[in-house]
This record gives C-alpha cells, structure tokens and sequence, in this order.
C-alpha cells in the first residue's frame, strides 16, 4: 500500500512522467494508469487489493437446485451425494443437474457431512468366493439374515429381529419382517408368504446362526433347510467367521439400520409400517450404484417361474433306488442295521443308491447326506447337492 501512495505522489508532482515513474517502480506503464484511474475515482480505497475470485461461476448451485438437495437430504439423511445425484437424475433426466462432487462440496458447507474416519481394508478384502453360487440372473441366488436386534423405543424391554431376504442380482428387497424372535415357526411362515408373492429361488444363501443352520446337525442343517430342500432350494452357507462373503447383504443391512431404526418405534406395528415404507423407497426410488445406469431394483426384478406349491409333493427318486422311511428316532433301517440321519427329516423318504463295490449314496432330494460303508454298515456323512436325475 505505501509503494501505491509513494507512486501516485510522484504522479501528480509531475516532476517526471509517467512512464519514467513506472520504470522506476518496476511496473508497467498499462499497471501504472490503471493505478492513477482508481486513485482519482475511489481515492486511497482504490489502491486497496481486490479480490481475484471470477463474478460469476458457471458451476455454481442455484438456489432453487440448492433448496432441492436439501428437500432431499432432510427427507433422507442416510443419502450421501451420490445417491442425491441419482436421485435427482432418475426423476428428471433432462435437467443438468450439479456433479456428485459439487453436491458433497455443498453439503459440507451446509454442515450435513459428517467426517468418517479412514479405515484400513487391506484386511477386510474377502478372498475369491468359488464355493459361493454366482448370481448371473434374478432368483438364482438370494440371500437371507437377520439384522442385528434392537430395543424398540417402549421403555419394557422389547427387542426387534428384522428378517430380511435380497435377491443377490436385482438387490430387490423381498421380504423386511419385524419379528420377536429368530424362532423356526415364525421365520418360516414369513418365508411362505414370500415364497407365495415372487415365488421359489434356486439357492437361499445364509451365515450359520439360528434358525438358517444347526451347529450339530446333519451338514449344519436344521429343519428350515430341509424344507427348502423338499422345494427344490439349495442351502447355501458361508463359511463360519466369514461375513464378508455375504457382504452385499451386510452392507445393505447398514442402510436399513440408518434409515428405519434410529430412532426405533415403539411398537412392532408401527415399526413394521416404517420397514413397508422403506422397501418401497428401496425397490421403487433408491438408486443403487451396483445397478445398470444407477437405477432402482425393482426396475431390474421378475417374479420366479417356479411358483411355490399349495401343497408339497413327496420326494421322488430314480428307479432302482432303494427307499427308506426316517423313523421317529431320526433313523432309518438297512440291512436290519438303524442308520441315524436326522431328526429334521422325521417321516420323510431318503433314497439309497448303489455306487459301486460296497459304498451306497444316501440321499434326500437334490440333497446328497453320505455313503454307507456296507462292509462296516457304517455312515459316512458327506453332505452336498446334486442335479435332479
């Protein structure tokens, strides 16, 4: 600032010219009138610095875009900027909507941006899951679990079990059950009533805890997984201590607990209406960034042609296979000798086949459960699933 007054002094002393003063000072001559213009038309204000900062910023939020995006956040505060951006694009794709980036930019100005710490993920990278189904089209592949329970806001006490069921390629949410319990009955008759909307899957994928597997059962199984064997459904199980393998289902399970459960409702009737909410905004709104285009799941979900049967018909098995009754005891009789199996399939039928020399397959359905060793009449369990014959 005392430079631009020593100039402007030499100036109007005019002792010298201008150009002489502007060499002296080490500027141009087009720095130096531009200088003396301001002097006279702001006085010492003009010789001030002034901002370099554009007046007007192509990229700029409006303000009718910017009270759209905070519409939207305040009515989904779990959204980050990137499903703001695809939301807004999906409803009106021929408007230029602001990058994900600016969206972030300005969330953060607004202080709606909560700052995450960094987390390391070498360790959380799951290896290639080559015993996993791949899901390749929709109802090949769903995945089912129970979302960690919470307290519903009652002050007694009262917990909440969420079931919830995924197609694994379309991430549309089949079923969202708020239960009381991970009992066996009540899981079931939630998986009828999705069986009898979108009907059968090929593979239900599920972790090893209660009711989806039985530690010292048969195989893990328990009698949920038999009778989805009985419908023609593979049970499918991660490996214990591996929920990454389900990480798809794992992380939505994130996005359910940030929108529907804090804080909880007070009743298992009004949290289940916030639970048919959320599958609608899920299914129908959400964009989803593992999706063609961004775009919801219910735009990429059909129903299964494989529709669930009133009735369940009895297992069928090939000619020439021996057939024997599981008695009340879990056991069956073959050569006058008790096999024990299960007692999850009590009064159903399992084939025995000849495989050659002294081992015969034992099997229920699709499901092969082990061999006999008819030397030793002794069971081998070797539980995996096999093609229709």
């Amino acid at each position: 600032m005392s430079e631009r007054i020593a100039f402007i002094q030499q100036c109007l002393d005019r002792k010298k010219k201008i150009a002489e003063v502007c060499i002296e000072f080490g500027i141009s001559e087009k720095t130096g009138y531009r200088t003396l213009k301001r002097f006279k038309e702001l006085g010492l204000e003009g010789l001030k610095d002034r901002s370099h900062a554009v007046l007007e910023h192509p990229f700029r939020i409006i303000e009718e875009v910017q009270s759209t995006i905070l519409e939207l956040k305040r009515a989904h505060p779990e959204y980050g900027a990137q499903l703001i951006h695809d939301r807004l694009v999906q409803h009106e794709p021929e408007r230029h909507w602001p990058a994900a980036s600016s969206i972030g930019e300005f969330l953060k100005r607004q202080g709606l941006v909560r700052k995450r710490p960094r987390r390391n993920r070498d360790h959380e990278r799951a290896e290639l899951n080559s015993h996993l189904t791949k899901a390749t089209e929709p109802n090949l592949v769903w995945s089912a679990d129970f979302k960690g329970e919470f307290r519903l806001y009652s002050g007694f006490g009262v917990y909440c079990y969420p079931l919830t069921v995924m197609d694994q390629k379309s991430r549309f949410l089949l079923g969202l059950r708020a239960l009381g319990t991970t009992c066996v009955k009540d899981t079931k008759r939630e998986f009828m009533r999705i069986f009898s909307e979108y009907g059968l899957p090929r593979v239900i994928r599920t972790d090893n805890g209660v009711p989806f597997a039985q530690p010292n059962g048969l195989g893990r199984l328990g009698s949920l997984a038999f009778w989805w064997v009985k419908l023609g459904i593979k049970p499918e199980h991660i490996r214990p201590g591996t929920p990454s393998e389900n990480g798809a289902h794992e992380r939505f399970h994130k996005t359910l607990k940030a929108a529907t459960t804090k804080p909880s409702s007070s009743s298992f009737r009004r949290q289940q209406q916030r639970f048919d909410d959320f599958i609608e905004e899920y299914n129908i709104h959400r964009p989803h960034q593992s999706l063609f285009n961004r775009r919801p799941p219910g735009e990429f979900y059909i129903n299964s042609p494989r529709p669930y049967p009133g009735k369940i018909p009895p297992l069928t098995y090939a000619e020439g296979t021996e057939v024997r009754l599981v008695g009340s005891n879990g056991c069956i009789k073959w050569r006058n000798r008790p096999i024990t199996l299960s007692t999850n399939i009590i009064g159903d039928y399992v084939g025995i086949a000849e495989e050659g020399g002294d081992r015969f397959s034992v099997r229920y359905g699709n499901l092969q459960l082990g061999w006999i060793d008819a030397a030793s009449g002794d069971f081998k369990p070797e539980v995996r699933w096999t093609e229709s014959d």
